[in-house]
C-alpha cells in the first residue's frame, strides 16, 4: 500500500503504508522511547493522536496479547522510519502490522521521522492526517486542516469503561513475571508469577483513561482497587467506603473534564487521601483552584528528566501529556515538589496540609524506567498513617 501523512501546515509525507487500509485524522505527536510500541499504541492517553516514532526501527519483538494497556488500541496512527521484516520475541503472538490491521489502525512507513520531529519540536504539535487508502494530496490537506484538535473536547468520555468494577479479583494479571531457569516443570513460563501481598486496603480508582500497568501496580502495593467511571459522581465513588482515592491518566484537554473536576471537589471536602497521575494531576489541580496550558509539542517518552526538589533526587521518568498546570495559578497551600528540567515545567505537587498529591508522569512505566515506582507505596503510606 502506498501512504501519506498530511500537517495542517502544508507539509506532506510519503512513504508506505501498513497495517490498516484506513485514514485517521489527529494531533501529529513524537514519543522518543526505543520500545513500548504496543503499550503506546494502547494507552488511552494516545486518542486522537497520530504518534511518530524517534527510534528508526519498530515491530522487531512483535505484539503479545497479555502487554496491552487498555481494552483496545486508541492511537489514530503510526508513522515510523522502518517496519523490521522479522519478529522474534518468546512471548510475541503476532506481528505490529497484523495487530493494526486487526484493529483498523493506519501505519505508515519510509518516511524521514527525523525530519517530521525536528518540525514539531520548532512547529509544536499539529493537526494531521493519515492514509493508506487512495486519495489524492490535495484532499489529505483539507483534512488536516479542518480538523477540530484537542483544545476544548472531552475524549474521556470515550475511552473509559463504562461500567464500574474490581480489578483482578481473582490475582491473575497483575503480579510480576519470574524468570524461570534450569530444567523444565512443565509450567508455561508466560504464566509464572510471583507472590502478591494481600490486597488489605480498599480503594476508588477513577477511569479517566486508565493504564492497566497502574491497576497492577496498585495491586501489588496491596490495594484492592474499584474501578469507577470518569463520570461518577463523589457520592457514588465513596458509597464503597475507600480509604483512598486514585485519578488516573487519560486523554485530551483537562479543562474539557468539568465533571470530573467537580467530583474531585466533592471528594476533596472529605479529606480522603488522594493520588493522581498525569490527567488525574491536572484535574486535581484544577479542584484545588490552578488551570492549565497546552504545551508547544508535549512530553512523550521514557526519558523524561524529573527532580524531586525536597530531596534534590533526579528520576528518568515515563511520559505522555500535551498539557500542563500552570505553576501561578496555584494556591498557596500548595507546594510545587517536582519540575522537569527540560522545560522547568509542574511534574508534581502536594497539599501542604491535607493528604493529596499527584504527579504528571507516570510512575508504573510500561514503557519506561521504574525509578518512580516508589510513589505508589508513598500513597499506602499516606493512607495508612491516618
Amino acid at each position: 500500500m502506498n501512504g501519506i501523512l498530511t500537517l495542517e501546515d502544508g507539509t506532506v509525507f510519503h512513504g508506505q503504508g501498513f497495517g490498516a487500509r484506513a485514514s485517521a485524522c489527529g494531533e501529529v505527536c513524537f514519543n522518543t522511547s526505543m520500545t513500548g510500541y504496543q503499550e503506546i499504541l494502547t494507552d488511552p492517553s494516545y486518542k486522537a493522536q497520530i504518534v511518530t516514532m524517534t527510534y528508526p526501527l519498530i515491530g522487531n519483538y512483535g505484539i503479545n496479547r497479555q502487554d496491552v494497556e487498555s481494552w483496545k488500541p486508541h492511537a489514530s496512527g503510526l508513522a515510523i522510519r522502518e517496519l523490521s521484516p522479522v519478529v522474534s520475541n518468546w512471548r510475541s503472538d503476532l506481528s505490529l502490522e497484523a495487530y493494526m490491521a486487526e484493529n483498523g489502525i493506519p501505519g505508515l512507513q519510509g518516511i524521514d521521522t527525523r525530519a517530521l520531529t525536528k518540525k514539531l519540536r520548532v512547529r509544536g504539535a499539529m493537526n494531521g492526517f493519515i492514509s493508506t487508502e487512495d486519495i489524492s494530496v490535495e484532499e489529505a490537506l483539507a483534512k488536516a486542516r479542518s480538523w477540530p484538535g484537542l483544545s476544548g473536547i472531552d475524549y474521556v468520555k470515550e475511552v473509559t469503561h463504562p461500567k464500574r468494577f474490581e480489578w483482578d479479583p481473582d490475582d491473575t494479571q497483575s503480579s510480576d513475571f519470574r524468570l524461570t531457569s534450569g530444567p523444565s516443570t512443565g509450567e508455561n513460563p508466560r504464566q509464572v508469577r510471583n507472590p502478591l501481598p494481600p490486597a488489605d486496603i480498599p480503594i476508588v480508582a477513577f477511569d479517566f483513561g486508565m493504564k492497566y500497568n497502574i491497576l497492577r501496580r496498585l495491586r501489588q502495593y496491596g490495594f484492592k482497587v474499584d474501578v469507577v467511571p470518569a463520570t461518577t459522581s463523589a457520592a457514588e465513588a465513596l458509597k464503597s467506603k475507600p480509604a483512598g482515592v486514585f485519578l488516573s491518566n487519560g486523554p485530551g484537554d483537562p479543562s474539557a473534564v468539568g465533571y470530573a473536576i467537580e467530583a474531585i471537589r466533592e471528594i476533596l471536602k472529605t479529606g480522603i487521601p488522594v493520588f493522581g497521575i498525569c490527567l488525574g494531576h491536572q484535574l486535581l489541580g484544577q479542584a484545588l483552584g490552578g488551570s492549565t496550558f497546552k504545551l508547544k509539542f508535549g512530553h512523550r517518552g521514557a526519558n523524561q528528566p524529573v527532580k524531586d526538589l525536597e530531596s534534590g533526587r533526579i528520576e528518568i521518568t515515563s511520559q505522555n501529556h500535551g498539557f500542563a498546570i500552570d505553576p501561578k495559578s496555584l494556591p498557596a497551600e500548595l507546594s510545587v515538589n517536582r519540575i522537569n528540567l527540560n522545560d522547568q515545567t509542574v511534574e508534581g505537587f502536594r497539599h501542604k496540609s491535607k493528604p493529596f498529591f499527584s504527579v504528571q508522569y507516570h510512575p508504573e512505566a510500561s514503557p519506561g524506567p521504574h525509578d518512580s515506582t516508589v510513589l505508589f507505596g508513598e500513597f499506602r503510606d499516606l493512607i495508612t498513617k491516618r
